[in-house]
């Protein structure tokens, strides 16, 4: 008799249940990081084991939904990172306004507040009204929070902070109106934001770009995975295009490591080779 771990072949299972059912593929995301959303998901579902689970999710459209939003990745910030950003205006900034149009991917962009950030430096730096910045992602609850542009005032505080720290040039607080107990961002920020549906697992190339910002997205994936992202990364870029990783993430060990000259090590910032 096979010696076959139960709960890693149920969630097997669940796991081809949801892509053959909704074409949603997470097979080849992290082990560790799919099983805890799993297992968290059906606690709080208050079923008894992951094999009820997928009868749910084959014949509930509701939980499906409700699981999707689970097992997507949804942690962002504005500014997150502050020494990212501030390495964005020093070494890329220079290059992004070598040309005429500039077109940007932020891929997995959750519920916007890293476009949102882009969006203020490029106006900035005088270069939003020649810049178009494609955000996607495969949650369409986080793709509609992110295009109303509405947050949390309790979170103005540390974004502003994360904002100077990014070097910020001017006031923070006059990129948006408060309204109660949430923020509307600026429809200036938003004119030249496109917002679309894309999954990075299942979906080809989104648009020809100069640069690409996908942080702290991979480190979900399996190593398998990562390379295919990777690879539709390096064919959506112009050659002399950049692609910023994440601070846990790193092309070091993929096979395009080749392919790319480090820009800002600590950042992981990485221009594409001629």
């Amino acid at each position: 008799m096979r010696d076959i771990d139960t709960t890693e072949l149920e969630i097997s299972l669940l796991l081809e249940a949801v892509y053959q059912k909704y074409g949603y593929d997470f097979r080849q995301y992290s082990e560790a990081h799919i099983k805890r959303r799993i297992m968290n998901s059906r606690a709080m579902s208050g079923l008894e084991n992951i094999s009820q689970m997928q009868s749910k999710v084959l014949n509930d459209e509701a939980f499906a939904s409700k699981l999707l939003q689970d097992l997507s990745i949804t942690v962002t910030e504005m500014f997150r990172d502050p020494a990212f950003y501030r390495s964005i205006r020093e070494n890329v900034i220079p290059v992004l306004k070598t040309y005429p149009f500039i077109k940007i991917w932020h891929a997995g962009c959750s519920t916007g507040q890293e476009a949102y950030s882009m969006a203020i430096i490029m106006q900035e730096e005088g270069l939003y009204d020649r810049t178009t910045i494609y955000a996607t992602d495969f949650n369409q609850l986080a793709l509609s929070h992110a295009k109303e542009g509405i947050f949390s005032n309790s979170m103005m505080k540390e974004y502003t902070t994360n904002y100077q720290l990014s070097g910020g040039k001017e006031s923070f607080s006059g990129y948006y109106t408060s309204s109660y107990d949430n923020v509307i961002m600026n429809q200036s920020l938003k004119k030249n934001i496109v917002w679309a549906n894309h999954n990075l697992v299942t979906d080809s190339v989104f648009a020809e770009v100069q640069l690409i910002l996908c942080r702290n997205v991979l480190i979900y994936f399996n190593r398998n995975l990562q390379n295919k992202v990777q690879r539709l990364f390096y064919d959506s870029l112009v050659n002399g295009g950049i692609l910023c990783l994440g601070s846990k993430e790193s092309l070091r060990f993929t096979d395009l490591n080749e392919d790319y000259t480090e820009v800002d090590k600590k950042q992981r910032i990485y221009k594409k080779d001629y």
